[in-house]
């Protein structure tokens, strides 16, 4: 499966994004997918995830209660609702394939595979 996200842009902290992850190839029902950030002198981090059925969510605890992680797997199509952003949330977003289970863990990025181009989210007044 390869992933391609969109969406990134500029926002004025505690305004709202909406990031996306569409999937072309077969078999992304199959797949849990995850969403990442980096920023500059930074490691990649897990932000959240989401199990291949949608049934299961993960969240960083820097961005509970307000990023959404959705998917539709009709539209081959992950989501990122990201609400009452902050500057700190300034970063390249990328999404990717692999466990939810590790999303959290330092180092998180080496599990995950079918790497999508980044999209830039820049929060700043």
């Amino acid at each position: 499966v390869q992933l391609q996200a969109s969406g990134g842009g500029l926002v004025q902290p505690g305004g709202s994004l909406r990031l996306s992850c569409a999937a072309s190839g077969f078999g992304f029902d199959n797949y849990a997918v995850g969403w990442f950030r980096q920023s500059p002198g930074k490691e990649r981090e897990g932000v959240s995830c989401i199990s291949s059925s949608g049934g299961s969510t993960y969240n960083a605890d820097s961005v509970k209660g307000r990023f959404t992680i959705s998917r539709d797997n009709a539209k081959k199509t992950v989501y990122l609702q990201m609400n009452s952003l902050k500057p700190e949330d300034t970063a390249l977003y990328y999404c990717a394939t692999g466990p939810c289970t590790v999303i959290n863990i330092d180092g998180a990025h080496h599990h995950f595979a079918s790497w999508s181009q980044g999209t830039q989210v820049t929060v700043s007044s």
